[in-house]
């Protein structure tokens, strides 16, 4: 992290881009005693200590780092099997895509570090720069894809394992409350999820290329 500050301060085009992981867990499962816990949190880079995440919180919403990904690699407790007696068989990887929102939500505004402003910058708007697909994505304006989410700042749910759409039996996130949630999602006009019902059919995504050399 300090690398990154130190090279944009010398005028290099560099990124930084923390997980949600790393925001809001903490390296203390990892060291559960139970090998079918402990071995849901590995990952690489690893989970680091608590004060490592409020070094990221604080990064991320000072500017240091700029957005948030999810390193989304997912495997079920029969995978993760696979490194019982050698850790470094584990497969490495956690969930996130469908907690990214939430999770930063949580821990960035929820928390007075961010604004809402900037939350849908970190989430959105500087993806799509980064990319090169600004402003096709990650702005709302005449010509652009109307990817857009209705967000409840006030809606109050609980993230677990028996209520996500992943096919993995467990959630890094078990137990997290969360005050705001998704309640729809629209992409290129098209209603996509509403009301925790989802409408996208199978044919409907479409590809984008990212091209190279941006601004």
């Amino acid at each position: 992290m300090e690398e990154v500050a130190k090279a944009r301060k010398d005028g290099q085009r560099v990124i930084g881009e923390p997980v949600i992981s790393g925001l809001a867990l903490n390296e203390s499962m990892v060291w559960h005693p139970d090998f079918n816990v402990a071995s849901r949190y590995v990952m690489s880079p690893p989970i680091r200590s608590a004060e490592h995440g409020l070094a990221l919180r604080k990064a991320l919403a000072q500017g240091t780092l700029q957005l948030v990904g999810t390193d989304h690699a997912v495997f079920n407790s029969t995978q993760k099997a696979m490194g019982r007696g050698d850790f470094r068989k584990i497969p490495n990887g956690v969930n996130g895509i469908e907690e990214r929102m939430h999770v930063v939500w949580e821990t960035m505004v929820n928390s007075g570090m961010m604004s809402p402003m900037d939350y849908v910058r970190v989430t959105s708007t500087a993806a799509a720069q980064t990319f090169n697909i600004y402003p096709r994505k990650g702005h709302i304006a005449v010509g652009s894809d109307a990817d857009v989410i209705v967000f409840d700042p006030n809606e109050e749910h609980v993230l677990s394992a028996s209520t996500h759409h992943s096919r993995i039996d467990s959630n890094v996130y078990e137990g997290m409350r969360i005050k705001g949630r998704v309640v729809s999602t629209v992409s290129r006009g098209r209603l996509l999820w509403d009301a925790g019902k989802l409408y996208a059919e199978p044919g409907t995504g479409q590809y984008i290329p990212l091209p190279t050399g941006g601004p």
